[in-house]
């Protein structure tokens, strides 16, 4: 059972620490960004103030939030992709299913069959279930990883296939220009842990073409995050 969110010592309710850590992790703001939204509602915060908040409630909220449970049926699409922390190349390795749901994702500074079995091996643990294919591009490390982790799992190597994993870097990338890059492979590692669990809780399923059922989507995710966050009126 998820520990409730403490909020001792804390001058702000907690009301709108919830909605501070909301904007910050669910849409492309800046921290500054986030603070003029807040100034227009009245709430004045600096913008140092709303980043401890996202360190610290961040991955509380994230604990909390429900997550997809894992199916024989899923199909994982593996990608990852480089991201300069400090003037490095690190490599953001991520695993998301046939929905586009981001099931994993782990920072590593390599891009061999180490890194691809260390991912693996964690969504092995995390999901408590083997797939029924996993999906990735034609780099190499995927398949040996695959064969020391998962050897009777059905492997497709082909970069057409990968398009969603590779679709789904792109909601990062854009806060990765707004935010001017990451400062350390920690920080990179709590944003995405949260960043994507807030993503995985509002974007709507596929399956919901009309507004209405995208719209109480929407009120539901809300609802849930403000449960996670332990703000229910």
């Amino acid at each position: 059972m998820t520990k409730p969110v403490s909020y001792k010592r804390h001058r702000f309710p907690p009301q709108i620490i919830a909605y501070a850590v909301w904007l910050y992790f669910r849409f492309p703001l800046s921290l500054r960004l986030a603070e003029e939204m807040l100034l227009e509602r009245g709430i004045v915060v600096s913008y140092e103030t709303i980043r401890r908040w996202g360190r610290k409630f961040g991955p509380e909220y994230a604990r909390g939030l429900r997550r997809k449970p894992p199916r024989p049926t899923d199909i994982w699409h593996l990608d990852e992709v480089v991201v300069s922390i400090a003037g490095r190349k690190h490599w953001l390795w991520r695993a998301v299913d046939q929905d586009g749901y981001v099931l994993d994702e782990i920072v590593q500074g390599r891009r061999d069959t180490k890194a691809a079995k260390r991912l693996l091996t964690r969504l092995m643990k995390k999901q408590g279930m083997a797939p029924k294919r996993i999906i990735t591009d034609k780099l190499s490390s995927y398949g040996a990883a695959r064969r020391q982790v998962m050897p009777r799992i059905e492997h497709r190597s082909h970069k057409g296939l990968n398009n969603r994993a590779e679709n789904s870097h792109l909601p990062l990338r854009k806060r990765e220009k707004m935010m001017q890059g990451f400062q350390s492979v920690e920080g990179l590692q709590q944003f995405t842990s949260v960043f994507s669990a807030a993503r995985n809780l509002f974007v709507p399923p596929h399956s919901h073409q009309c507004a209405l059922a995208t719209h109480l989507h929407r009120l539901q995710a809300m609802a849930a995050w403000k449960a996670a966050a332990g703000v229910l009126a």
